[in-house]
């Protein structure tokens, strides 16, 4: 499928796919969609100083590079594991302007690495940042009480509604432990009660810059 590099709102790029009209990140702000979502409502929920992560959508590294900066904030060691059936190619991550607009350039190189490393391995990135890029399908997840933290940023239900189903909430619920926190954009009522059904307790908070509403979900 084709893939092109476009400019979101807040000046910072993402992925668009025009035989979808569908995008990696919000439009409105990649960088205000992630650091809402993902942060916010996530990671800063996590009163732990090691926190297990699994991202549902590794796509350009947004998410996992500003984890690794708010931890590096926070002092927080991370276990991150990134799942992504179809990797970004090296000429599209090069074109991604994530490091100047988030005013970091003495940290490009983790950017790098964090892409050019290889996938199936376990990497340590830096002294506090473990990550795991896993080339699969995310119906092929298996893990069971491994993680705190879920950031689910699958594409959208109207294009894959099979990633938005209560198979794959039932693997999240899994792969969760105990208390672990669930994430997302999507603020779909069929989205909310596959959760529910899978156990998960639901959510509904403030969303992100032009969206009312998403998702938080909390295995009890």
């Amino acid at each position: 499928m084709k893939r092109e590099i476009v400019v979101t709102s807040d000046g910072s790029s993402t992925i668009h796919l025009p035989d979808w009209n569908e995008n990696y990140h919000s439009t409105h702000g990649a960088i205000q969609e992630s650091k809402h979502v993902f942060i916010a409502k996530g990671f800063d929920e996590i009163e732990l100083s090691e926190i297990s992560i699994l991202e549902i959508g590794f796509g350009t590294g947004l998410n996992c590079f500003i984890t690794y900066l708010e931890a590096l904030k926070n002092n927080k060691s991370i276990n991150y594991v990134g799942v992504e059936a179809y990797p970004v190619t090296e000429e599209e991550v090069v074109k991604l302007n994530y490091v100047h607009k988030l005013n970091v350039s003495n940290k490009h190189d983790f950017f790098k690495k964090m892409h050019n490393c290889s996938w199936e391995e376990r990497h340590a990135i830096s002294s506090h940042f473990f990550l795991t890029k896993r080339k699969q399908f995310f119906k092929e997840i298996t893990d069971k009480n491994q993680f705190n933290l879920v950031y689910f940023d699958a594409f959208g239900a109207e294009h894959q509604p099979e990633l938005w189903t209560v198979s794959i909430f039932k693997k999240m619920y899994e792969a969760l432990k105990l208390n672990g926190i669930l994430v997302t954009y999507s603020a779909k009522g069929s989205v909310r009660r596959a959760m529910q059904d899978v156990g998960f307790s639901v959510e509904r908070i403030e969303g992100p810059p032009g969206k009312r509403e998403m998702l938080r979900a909390i295995k009890v």
